[in-house]
């Protein structure tokens, strides 16, 4: 009797080690981009039981995500993510980099090789160096499982689905449809017929009216509100920028929403033997990304319906799929656009830098200990671009040159720091210096790299009549959730490392992690 006790709990506790170690059939990774987990809290009264209090209640939560590196915008971010690794390693660095030969600025994923589908943007994931958590899934599966990302712009989507997923979509700016690229080979026949059929959104667009979807008096979370009437906001067909300014209202994650629910009902998620990934990103700053708005109805507005779209996505979810064979990660991109202008005769610390001036400056200093001629290429995102063949041509030492030129900038009014190029690829920097190091690739970057004093105004001497910029470059608190797929419910307050997510989804999908991702996973996700 005693021992035939001992075989069944030996069977039970096999029985319950396999239930709880389980892969997922589907991973849905949802990224919120520019999401505040202050905001969350502010707002928290607000919400339904099933969005965000769902995911905080259920799953286990990271409270405090860095980044750890300058400069985080959107495409960074999701490379960061996704991959793993720092842009000194994925090569992703801005979400726009200016071409001082053709004189504009690009996106980091312009491709001329590849055509676009429903758009006349040219893009590819080429310029991304690492892979992503979907390329490892493909590789793991032999290309069996299916990998795809909805997003509201391109760079999010094509650096959340990577090289080899199945395909990536996004709002085209111009005509509202679905949009991809001609890398990814074809599109979904349920996505050409929702683009094609009376669903769409330019089919739609008349009928969109943004109003608030709370009583007035519920939109009590900043004080600092000042307008006592109600927003209205519509999108008129056939004019500049009604589709980008749609995606920054909350009919941007509904429309993300609507594909996302094409994809589940239509594309068999979670049907093969392999799991599947699917990612999603939805929209929270500010809206038509107008500086000196975040104390305003309309963030908490789309706070509040972001909640109703995360419950609704989770609902179907649950009914597709189910949510105990599903990992649900969310996150956001660890940034908010927070530019400001200070009112009329308020005066704070700091100053104005002048970019074009300080050029001027700089390049009349080297002439006079190198000679006549121009140094400077020009100045862009806090870098200063010197003329390397110039230089060459000089035969001037490269890291004697550029320290030259770092010496004299740091004696600039509101210059807190100054690094070089050649400082980073050397190895000489110190810890003060990692987040350039870590936030920059070696090739594309400028040789001199300028961190401002907090205060300091960037003036835009292109446009004089405008304001000087207060550009803030606090951290943003974000959170990280992992949901379902038997996650045990938890809170973390410690800090994590934004490259530390990647590695995690990887080992609850039992693959390996990105190819250039160096993080374990984070021990706390365990499977009950």
């Amino acid at each position: 009797m005693i021992k035939f006790i001992s075989s069944l709990i030996a069977i039970l506790a096999v029985g319950n080690l396999q239930a709880q170690q389980h892969a997922p059939k589907l991973v849905v990774y949802i990224t919120v981009d520019q999401l505040r987990g202050d905001y969350i809290e502010y707002f928290y009264n607000t919400f339904g039981e099933r969005g965000f209090k769902r995911l905080f209640n259920e799953g286990a939560v990271y409270h405090n995500v860095r980044f750890g590196f300058s400069n985080v915008d959107q495409a960074t971010a999701f490379a960061t993510l996704f991959t793993g690794a720092y842009p000194c390693t994925h090569g992703i660095t801005g979400s726009i980099h200016y071409d001082f030969e053709k004189a504009r600025e690009v996106s980091p994923l312009y491709d001329s090789d590849f055509l676009g589908n429903y758009t006349r943007d040219h893009y590819s994931p080429r310029k991304l160096l690492a892979a992503t958590i979907g390329d490892e899934l493909k590789i793991a599966s032999k290309g069996r499982s299916e990998v795809y990302a909805i997003a509201p712009d391109a760079e999010s989507a094509i650096l959340s689905a990577g090289h080899a997923a199945n395909g990536a979509f996004w709002l085209d700016n111009y005509n509202g449809k679905w949009a991809t690229t001609t890398y990814y080979k074809g599109v979904p026949w349920y996505v050409e017929k929702y683009n094609n059929g009376s669903e769409s959104l330019p089919a739609r667009l008349s009928t969109l009216v943004w109003q608030p979807s709370l009583p007035v008096g519920k939109y009590d979370a900043l004080p600092y509100v000042q307008e006592n009437t109600a927003f209205q906001h519509t999108f008129k067909a056939n004019t500049v920028g009604c589709y980008p300014d749609l995606k920054t209202s909350p009919y941007g994650n509904k429309e993300v929403n609507r594909l996302a629910a094409q994809f589940l009902e239509y594309g068999a998620f979670g049907t093969r033997p392999t799991p599947d990934m699917l990612s999603i990103t939805f929209y929270a700053g500010n809206f038509r990304d107008m500086p000196g708005k975040e104390y305003n109805r309309e963030i908490q507005d789309t706070y509040h319906q972001l909640d109703k779209d995360l419950e609704q996505l989770l609902d179907l979810i649950d009914k597709k799929v189910g949510l105990s064979h599903t990992l649900v990660v969310l996150s956001g991109t660890g940034y908010f656009k927070s530019e400001e202008t200070l009112p009329e005769g308020m005066k704070l610390a700091g100053g104005e830098f002048h970019p074009k001036r300080c050029m001027a400056l700089l390049n009349m200093y080297l002439m006079a200990i190198y000679g006549q001629r121009n140094w400077i290429n020009g100045f862009y995102n806090n870098q200063v671009f010197l003329n390397r063949k110039t230089i060459e041509d000089a035969k001037i030492d490269p890291a004697e040159f550029e320290n030259k030129a770092a010496e004299f900038l740091r004696e600039f009014s509101g210059v807190e720091r100054v690094t070089t190029d050649m400082a980073l690829r050397s190895g000489t920097w110190n810890e003060e210096m990692a987040d350039f190091h870590r936030g920059t690739y070696h090739t594309g970057r400028g040789n001199l790299l300028i961190s401002l004093q907090p205060g300091w105004r960037i003036s835009d001497e292109e446009n004089p009549n405008e304001k000087p910029r207060i550009i803030r470059n606090n951290a943003v608190p974000m959170p990280a959730i992992f949901f379902g797929c038997g996650i045990k419910p938890q809170h973390i307050y410690r800090e994590i490392k934004a490259t530390e997510i990647a590695p995690t989804v990887t080992h609850v999908l039992r693959i390996r992690p990105p190819n250039a991702c160096d993080e374990y996973p984070l021990p706390e996700i365990r499977q009950q």
